[in-house]
């Protein structure tokens, strides 16, 4: 039944696993001997809800690594593995920080497909909580953001306070056990950098946004990447037939691609210019323009160095000439994401309306070029042709970082 696999079978024993995977996810259930499932499931990692094909590369130099198992990009509980601790317990984006401005100020988002809300309390402090009512779970708040001194919930009538506390709750005459102290909203923690609103949402809060940032995050200023000085124009939101961290590693790839696959982009860069630089959790990319005698159809650079920021483990930042734009990809399935753009320009930068369209196209074009660069990979991961490949250590350190802090959160018990 399985001839046809034959030629392909594994040679060294990094791959020998990912091959019994594909093996075993074409076998109907009931021809796997007992001893085969427990063969399988004992080399993986636990990581207390799903298990995870081992990455025995973790620690080894660029030059000798490879990549993560093709599994890391296919699998359901890798994904699950992937919400209980990359997600749960990172600092993530929710908004901009400027509708955050005075008590009463709110703004709302599904981050990984959960709803928070952030606030300013009564004494100015910024909170933030599940947007998830403790009665049956409705949220509390609908609106994408506005002022309000109270959060009603519009399914039962529950109000809370902007400090989280319920504050009425009717028709609970006869409950037993039940004290209004304690059904408040459930909060998480809520910081602000460079104009960017931030939570987290895991029960570790010991580490805080600019620790989380470290040095990376200096860096990230000097480099311009920050909302200050800067309105927003435009959103795109973008469906991807793959999983999350393909489009993760295109993008932190040191530009390899970009002379291949973006070549009006590339025309416009100094590709031979191009730097990364690794901090705590975040990577910065870098590229000068091409000179100025050089006439290119992309004209969004500007005559200025382009910096890219890949803020672990999601949140993209890219800051040329007078344009910054964020891009956010969160998964929607083993297979699938959503990528958000938020486009913002230098205020008081002279820009008429060809101008703004021309830039969005000019986005628009690269955007695409990726998505089918992105989706190619995706058919190519669900090959058993296919399961690690290799590191070009001259530019996709970006990627290796990427992977080894993925690592590092799935071994998290």
């Amino acid at each position: 039944m399985y001839a046809a696999y034959l030629h392909m079978m594994p040679r060294t024993a990094s791959q020998h696993l990912s091959f019994l995977r594909r093996v075993l996810d074409c076998a109907p259930i009931s021809s796997l001997r007992a001893s085969q499932v427990f063969s399988l499931s004992r080399r993986h990692y636990q990581t207390g809800l799903q298990e995870v094909e081992p990455w025995p590369h973790a620690k080894s130099a660029i030059e000798e690594a490879e990549t993560p198992p093709s599994s890391w990009y296919t699998s359901p509980a890798v994904l699950q593995a992937e919400l209980a601790t990359v997600f749960q317990n990172s600092w993530l984006w929710m908004g901009e920080a400027s509708k955050l401005q005075q008590p009463g100020d709110f703004i709302t988002s599904l981050v990984t497909d959960r709803p928070f809300v952030a606030c300013i309390d009564q004494q100015g402090q910024l909170k933030a909580y599940h947007n998830v009512c403790r009665h049956h779970a409705a949220a509390v708040c609908d609106d994408a953001h506005g002022n309000t001194q109270q959060f009603a919930c519009p399914y039962h009538g529950w109000v809370y306070g902007l400090d989280g506390r319920l504050q009425k709750a009717s028709k609970l005459k006869g409950i037993k056990n039940f004290k209004a102290s304690e059904m408040g909203l459930l909060p998480v923690s809520a910081d602000t950098w460079g104009g960017f609103a931030f939570i987290q949402a895991g029960k570790d809060r010991a580490m805080s946004l600019k620790d989380w940032l470290g040095s990376g995050g200096d860096a990230m200023q000097r480099a311009g990447i920050s909302l200050t000085g800067m309105r927003h124009v435009h959103s795109r939101t973008y469906h991807l037939h793959c999983n999350w961290k393909v489009f993760c590693d295109n993008y932190l790839d040191g530009g390899y691609h970009v002379p291949f696959a973006h070549k009006e982009l590339a025309l416009g860069l100094q590709m031979d210019s191009y730097t990364s630089s690794l901090y705590e959790r975040l990577s910065l990319q870098s590229c000068g323009p091409q000179r100025a005698s050089v006439q290119t159809p992309d004209q969004r650079l500007g005559g200025q160095s382009a910096a890219y920021a890949f803020v672990y483990p999601n949140l993209m930042l890219n800051r040329y000439g007078p344009w910054l734009d964020l891009n956010l990809v969160e998964p929607t399935g083993p297979q699938t994401c959503t990528v958000r753009f938020e486009y913002c320009l230098q205020e008081g930068f002279s820009a008429d309306e060809g101008y703004l369209q021309e830039s969005l196209e000019a986005s628009e074009t690269v955007q695409q070029e990726d998505v089918k660069l992105c989706e190619a990979v995706q058919r190519g991961l669900k090959s058993p042709a296919y399961d690690t490949g290799r590191y070009a250590p001259s530019v996709e350190g970006p990627m290796l970082h990427f992977h080894q802090l993925l690592h590092q959160d799935l071994l998290q018990q």
